[in-house]
């Protein structure tokens, strides 16, 4: 018995694969229609789960997304907040900059220094455009635009940088030199940045005003982060940037909305295709559907000659669109990020059940036509 089934199985699917080889031209068509609906789905699918990972790297050249100040004029930031913070960001941490803010005056004029971590700056602020190097040795500053155009100071030009002595109200004078200017269309060409060693090597062991953190997170996330540093500890508050959070969430929200858009579109026309290219297929099949019914064939073994080829179509259109949709995904994501994306294997499957599924409701109508088809009028000619 099991034998005989295996054989009428066998039998089943080489009839499918006969039905499909004889009409090529027509199958070709459908099998394209499918594989696209695959390939964008697939594609979409794919840049919908990998945006929030661009966009967060995109998002993070447009400086820090946290930043983490004292609670109250008593309290203190020190170095060892800056672990703590790395502790707890982990690997998601892109880059952190301490601040300490002092005035100073360069030829009587009174200006604001702001002493921080380079290394953590450029990791935060990639965008800035910097005209020089960045500072790296000792008594060297990188001097905002609108301070260089008012002194009239270039790079590798000298000067003297007049601050306060420790616990006094004297002026001390320290010899500077310009490394590099930094432009950035904001507040920051109106400061002096120089090191947090050199500030403290003239000024004495100052405390950290502001902690700006650049954390390759969602809002989620992130907010997860800042309730966790103000648990641990209570003499600071970490913030959210939310003119860069907020917005990143915008943005994320209203392309993935686009994407499913775009994906139930390009599915629908292809079911409408598939369905198409099936009714053709009926209408070319008449004859030979009546001849089987006259011979004794039931509307049961019709529909399952459909579906099977459906099934079939399906089959290969999924498998095809899925290797193309991640060819499509990687392109898009090269030309519109300069990033690669990861193959999800587990969308392979997926894709293939959704092409199988919508090929079959495609051919629910044709389906219909040919169960409809009277054997007796039909090979009279009528």
């Amino acid at each position: 018995m099991e034998k005989a089934k295996r054989k009428n199985v066998q039998f089943f699917w080489k009839m499918v694969e006969s039905s499909i080889a004889r009409r090529k031209a027509r199958m070709l068509t459908a099998l394209l229609a499918i594989a696209m609906g695959a390939t964008i789905l697939s594609g979409l699918v794919t840049i919908y789960y990998d945006i929030p990972r661009q966009l967060g790297k995109e998002f993070r050249s447009y400086g820090a997304n946290m930043i983490v100040i004292p609670k109250s004029q008593d309290d203190k930031i020190g170095d060892n907040h800056i672990d703590e913070i790395k502790k707890l960001a982990g690997d998601k941490l892109v880059g952190i900059a301490p601040y300490i803010y002092q005035n100073a005056k360069i030829n009587e004029q009174p200006f604001v220094i702001a002493a921080t971590n380079f290394d953590g700056l450029k990791k935060n602020s990639p965008f800035w455009l910097v005209d020089g190097d960045w500072p790296s040795e000792k008594r060297t500053v990188m001097l905002g635009h609108e301070i260089s155009k008012k002194l009239g100071l270039k790079i590798g030009d000298p000067f003297v940088l007049s601050t306060p002595k420790e616990n006094s109200q004297e002026m001390r004078d320290s010899d500077f030199k310009v490394a590099s200017i930094v432009t950035t269309g904001g507040k920051e060409e109106d400061l002096i940045f120089m090191s947090i060693e050199d500030i403290r090597s003239i000024m004495g062991d100052l405390n950290i005003n502001i902690i700006e953190c650049s954390i390759d997170a969602n809002s989620e996330e992130l907010q997860a982060i800042a309730n966790k540093i103000n648990e641990i500890d209570s003499t600071v508050s970490a913030r959210l940037v939310k003119r860069v959070t907020e917005s990143q969430g915008v943005v994320l929200e209203k392309l993935q909305a686009l994407v499913w858009i775009v994906t139930i579109i390009v599915l629908f026309i292809m079911m409408i295709c598939v369905s198409t290219t099936m009714m053709a297929v009926v209408t070319e099949r008449r004859k030979e559907i009546a001849l089987k019914k006259a011979l004794g064939a039931h509307n049961k073994s019709i529909i399952y000659d459909f579906l099977g080829e459906g099934f079939l179509l399906g089959l290969m259109g999924g498998a095809l669109g899925s290797l193309l949709g991640y060819l499509f995904a990687r392109e898009v994501s090269r030309r519109v990020f300069a990033r690669g994306v990861n193959f999800l294997w587990a969308l392979v499957p997926i894709t293939i059940i959704v092409s199988i599924a919508i090929t079959i409701v495609a051919c629910i109508i044709p389906v219909k036509t040919a169960t409809a088809v009277d054997p007796a009028l039909v090979l009279r000619g009528e």
